[in-house]
């Protein structure tokens, strides 16, 4: 399977997925385009309607750029032309207007002059969307193929840091409750010196936001290099760490100026690690039932023994 099968062309919806958003895919690619280009991209993004009811002579002007360069653009993204963009973004534009009907829009960036109310919807929007659109992006034949290799694992390394690195500790959390021997690791030095031991027939699982994190890219490089399947989990499919990933799981999530934290970004990742769980777990059902509910038990008879301590 092509290593970059996820998000990566304008296809026909597959069995079992949903074909991406014009906006998301370019969202996805943004950092990966040349100045320009970006331009474009940018304008796209900033006003889907607006652009699907300009000419490419206006659209060429608001970017500053030249015709040439909004087609150059438009098969960068995959399409043979710019009439063809702007008859797909006609077309989501429509759809989004049916979809959302008299709710409120909330996709702007968080103001500082904003009402603590208005804060709150904006996060409870912007949070509900990361996760809403990751999974209808998620390219289902690479999360299949992604579940299989780890279940067949020897071991399996996860590499992250910064906000990843929480998501990597979830993951290893919930692998190693059903009985999967894996490692969480946070420090570069600690991923390279676990990646250079790695084997064929183990995985490697490394999640970064913006897909140019050098501690996670050179541990998944590593990893690749002693014979190791790679996974990457991104926002960003073009970016350094698809080049060291044999598969990519994508994410869509937008972060804001008061929220560059990683909030949004992080539920999205957790989003597909819950994806990536459960179909293991499905997969593994007898052993995996077995082993949550010897953990639980683990973990109750503690509870219950301080409970006791408290008491006396």
């Amino acid at each position: 399977m092509a290593k970059r099968s996820d998000n990566d062309g304008v296809l026909p919806p597959k069995e079992g997925g949903a074909t991406p958003s014009t906006v998301l895919k370019i969202r996805s690619l943004l950092p990966s385009l040349a100045p320009a280009e970006q331009r474009v991209a940018q304008r796209i993004i900033d006003d889907p309607e607006g652009v699907a009811n300009s000419s490419i002579t206006q659209l060429a002007r608001d970017c500053d750029t030249s015709e040439a360069t909004v087609i150059r653009f438009c098969r960068t993204i995959d399409f043979a032309g710019y009439r063809e963009l702007r008859l797909r973004l006609a077309s989501e534009a429509g759809q989004a207007r049916g979809a959302r009907g008299s709710v409120q829009e909330l996709t702007g960036d968080i103001n500082p002059d904003d009402t603590l109310v208005t804060v709150v919807q904006k996060i409870a929007y912007a949070d509900a969307r990361a996760v809403e659109d990751t999974g209808s992006q998620l390219d289902i034949e690479t999360l299949q193929r992604v579940i299989e290799l780890l279940d067949g694992a020897r071991r399996i390394d996860i590499y992250g840091v910064g906000a990843s690195a929480f998501v990597a500790s979830d993951f290893q959390q919930k692998l190693h409750r059903i009985g999967m021997i894996s490692h969480a690791w946070t420090d570069a030095h600690a991923m390279l010196t676990s990646a250079a031991v790695l084997r064929p027939g183990d995985v490697a699982v490394g999640i970064s936001h913006s897909g140019s994190t050098s501690d996670t890219v050179g541990a998944l490089a590593e990893a690749r290099r002693k014979g190791a399947s790679t996974i990457a989990i991104t926002n960003f499919p073009r970016s350094p760490i698809s080049e060291v990933s044999d598969h990519i799981l994508t994410t869509a999530a937008r972060e804001t100026t008061f929220r560059s934290g990683a909030t949004a970004s992080r539920l999205a990742q957790l989003t597909v690690i819950d994806c990536v769980f459960v179909g293991l777990a499905q997969l593994r059902y007898a052993d995996t039932r077995e082993a949550l509910e010897a953990t639980y038990e683990a973990v109750r008879g503690l509870r219950i023994s301080r409970e006791e301590r408290r008491r006396s």
